[in-house]
């Protein structure tokens, strides 16, 4: 499984690219605030939306400290889905956040 780094990730939405970033964790752990324009999908429901997901695009996934964003990797990864997971989670990331 491929992996990147919170800054890397915070360089990326700098860009003029999208960027597909999906937070894995609860929706009570989200309101504390995510990344700009992820998209929530609790990990147990991961499984159960991928067929909403887009094998033409690349998601970076993330949690709070990288765990639970390496098992939803691992999954969409072996249904041929292109993923990275962002190392250290929302404990490492530096970048702005917005809060829904």
């Amino acid at each position: 499984m491929k992996e990147i780094l919170p800054n890397e990730v915070n360089s990326l939405l700098k860009g003029n690219s999208p960027v597909h970033i999906i937070d894995v964790r609860e929706a009570d752990e989200v309101k504390t605030g995510k990344i700009p324009n992820a998209v929530n999908i609790p990990l147990g429901l991961v499984e159960f939306r991928m067929q909403d997901l887009d094998k033409s695009k690349e998601y970076i996934m993330v949690c709070r400290s990288g765990g639970r964003s390496s098992r939803a990797a691992q999954l969409l990864e072996d249904h041929g889905y292109t993923v990275l997971n962002m190392i250290g989670g929302m404990n490492e990331w530096e970048g702005p956040t917005e809060k829904f």
